[in-house]
C-alpha cells in the first residue's frame, strides 16, 4: 500500500464512519474503483480505532459520566436506578449480538462478504430501510390535518429489550454495504426514538465493539505481518482527524435535517455499482488477492 492509497482510504474512513453510507462498503469500492488491492478487513478494523477515538473524545463528557456512574453502582445499590449507570449496562447487553456474531462469522466477513454483488443489495435494501424509518420519523415530528404531533422516545425510556434490538441491528453491520450507523439509527427510529437520541446511543454503542475489534484484529496482523503498518497508522491517524470534524456536522444536521439524501445516494451507488458488475466494468472479486 503507497502513501497516497493509504492517505485517500483514511479520508474515506473519516468520511463514512459516522454517515449512513456504510465505511467498509466505501474503503471497498474505493479500492476496486481505483484499481488497488482490496485493504481488506483488518485494515479497516484497525482504521476505524482512529475514528471510535474521535467519538471518544467528542462525547467524553457523556462516557465519563456512565463509566464513572456504571462502576459506581457495582457496589452501590442506590445508583443503580441512575440513568447513567444504566446506560452502562444497556451499552454492555447492545454489544453482546455484534460480539458473538463477530467471532462467529470472521472468515465469512473477511471473504464472501466483500462480494460487490452483495454490497450493491446492502446498499440499496439498507438505504430502503433507513428512508422508510426518516418517513416514519417526520411524520410523527410534523404531525397533519388529522394527525396529532407524536412524542418520540429518548434515551431517558432506553430499556434492555430496545438496547438489544439496537445491538442486533449493529450487528447487521458486519455486512459490508449495511452501514453501523445506519442500521442502529433505522432500528431507533423505527422503534420511535427522536432523530438525535438513535444517533447518539449509535454512537456509544459503537466504541466496544469497534475498539475490541480493532485491537482483535492488532493482534491478528502483528503475528501475521501482513499490514503495512506505517501506511495503516497514518491512515488511522487521518480518519480520526476528519472523522471528528464529520461527527461534529452530523449531530446539528440531524437535528433539523432528513436522511432522505443519504437514502438517495444509497440506493443510487447500489444500481451503478449493479450495472458496473453486470456489464463486466468491474469484477465482484476487483482488487482482492488474485483479481
Amino acid at each position: 500500500m503507497s502513501w497516497f492509497e493509504s492517505f485517500i482510504l483514511g479520508l474515506v474512513q473519516g468520511l463514512t464512519e459516522f454517515l449512513p453510507i456504510s465505511s467498509s462498503a466505501h474503503l471497498r469500492l474505493t479500492a476496486a474503483f481505483a484499481g488497488w488491492e482490496d485493504p481488506g478487513a483488518a485494515f479497516t478494523a484497525i482504521t476505524q480505532i482512529g475514528t471510535e477515538t474521535a467519538v471518544l473524545i467528542y462525547f467524553r463528557k457523556d462516557i465519563v459520566r456512565i463509566v464513572s456512574a456504571w462502576s459506581r453502582s457495582l457496589t452501590n445499590k442506590a445508583l443503580r436506578s441512575d440513568h447513567d449507570a444504566q446506560m452502562g449496562w444497556l451499552v454492555i447487553v447492545g454489544s453482546i449480538p455484534i460480539g458473538v456474531l463477530g467471532v462467529t462469522f470472521k472468515d465469512q466477513i473477511e471473504g464472501p462478504f466483500r462480494d460487490l454483488r452483495l454490497i450493491a443489495t446492502t446498499l440499496i435494501v439498507m438505504g430502503i430501510v433507513l428512508g422508510i424509518a426518516d418517513r416514519l420519523a417526520a411524520r410523527d415530528e410534523a404531525g397533519g390535518k388529522h394527525r396529532a404531533i407524536k412524542q418520540r422516545k429518548t434515551l431517558q425510556e432506553l430499556s434492555v429489550k430496545d438496547g438489544l434490538i439496537y445491538g442486533l441491528c449493529q450487528a447487521m453491520a458486519l455486512i459490508p454495504g449495511v452501514s453501523r450507523s445506519g442500521a442502529t439509527i433505522s432500528g431507533g427510529l423505527l422503534m420511535g426514538y427522536t432523530r438525535e437520541a438513535a444517533a447518539r446511543y449509535s454512537f456509544l454503542l459503537a466504541i466496544p465493539a469497534v475498539l475490541a475489534s480493532g485491537v482483535f484484529e492488532l493482534k491478528d496482523a502483528s503475528e501475521g505481518g501482513h499490514v503495512s503498518w506505517p501506511q495503516t497508522i497514518f491512515a488511522t491517524i487521518i480518519a480520526f482527524a476528519v472523522g471528528y470534524a464529520v461527527i461534529a456536522w452530523f449531530m446539528k444536521f440531524i437535528t433539523t435535517k432528513s436522511f432522505m439524501p443519504f437514502v438517495i445516494y444509497r440506493v443510487l451507488l447500489g444500481i451503478v455499482l449493479f450495472i458496473l458488475v453486470g456489464t463486466d466494468v468491474l469484477s465482484p472479486h476487483a482488487g482482492e488477492s488474485g483479481d
